[in-house]
C-alpha cells in the first residue's frame, strides 16, 4: 500500500475531530488568507471560515479533498513528495501545516515551499516522538503509538528538531503551544504544564509553533 492509498483508507474511514493542534491553530490565525496544506478533509478550513477567515487547502487524498469539497470549501488534490506548490510567491497571509510534515521523507523541502508562498506566518504541528509517554514505552519493550504503522508516520520530530528546520527555511519561532500529559486532572496538569514550559522534549505531547519570516 502507497502513501496515496494510506489516506485515502484513513479519510474514507473516518472524520477529524477537533483536537489541540485545531485549537492552537485558531489561536494563533485570526485574520488574512490561509493555505491549509494537508487539509483532509476540511476540518481547520471550516473552523476558520466560522471566524471569518478564508481559505484553501491541498492533500494528498481525494477521499479527503471530495468530503472537504462537499462542505463548500476550495480545496485540490497535490502530490506533496514531487511538486512545488502551485501558487506563486507570497500568496497568502498564513501557511498551515497540522500533523502533515511527520508523514513526509522530505519535510524540510515542504516547509521551505510553505515559506516561499507565505507572505510571513507559517504555523505548524508535529506530535512529539520524544515524550514522557514514549520513552516509558520503549522502556518497556512496547512500540509508542506515535510510532506504530496505523499512524503513517516517517519522519520522527521533537522540538529541536523542528526548531532545525525552521532556521533551514530562515524562520523565527515566536509562538508555542504544548498538549501535555494527565490534562484531565487539573492540580497534574498544572504541574505538568509547568514542567512543559522547562522541558517540552519531555513532558510536551505535541507541539503547535507559529513562525515568521
Amino acid at each position: 500500500m502507497d502513501v496515496k492509498q494510506f489516506e485515502n483508507r484513513r479519510w474514507s474511514n473516518e472524520d477529524q475531530k477537533i483536537q489541540f493542534r485545531h485549537k492552537a491553530a485558531l489561536d494563533m490565525i485570526n485574520s488574512g488568507s490561509v493555505l491549509d496544506l494537508g487539509s483532509g478533509d476540511g476540518l481547520l478550513l471550516s473552523l476558520l471560515r466560522e471566524k471569518g477567515i478564508s481559505g484553501e487547502g491541498l492533500d494528498l487524498s481525494e477521499e479527503g479533498v471530495t468530503k472537504a469539497n462537499s462542505k463548500g470549501l476550495n480545496t485540490k488534490v497535490f502530490d506533496f513528495g514531487s511538486n512545488k506548490l502551485p501558487f506563486p510567491d507570497n500568496s497568502f497571509d498564513t501557511v498551515v501545516m497540522l500533523d502533515i510534515l511527520e508523514h513526509l521523507y522530505d519535510p524540510s523541502s515542504v516547509l521551505k515551499e510553505a515559506t516561499r508562498v507565505s507572505k510571513g506566518d507559517v504555523v505548524v504541528g508535529v506530535p512529539n516522538f520524544s515524550s514522557l509517554p514514549a520513552r516509558l514505552q520503549v522502556l518497556c519493550g512496547r512500540v509508542p503509538e506515535n510510532n506504530q504503522p496505523k499512524k503513517g508516520h516517517v519522519y520522527w520530530f521533537n522540538l529541536k528538531v523542528l526548531k532545525k528546520l525552521f532556521c533551514a527555511s530562515e524562520l523565527s519561532l515566536i509562538e508555542l503551544k504544548t498538549n501535555t500529559i494527565f490534562e484531565s486532572v487539573p492540580v497534574i496538569l498544572f504541574i505538568t504544564k509547568f514542567l512543559a514550559k522547562f522541558m517540552p522534549n519531555l513532558f510536551g505531547l505535541s507541539f503547535v509553533v507559529k513562525a515568521s519570516k
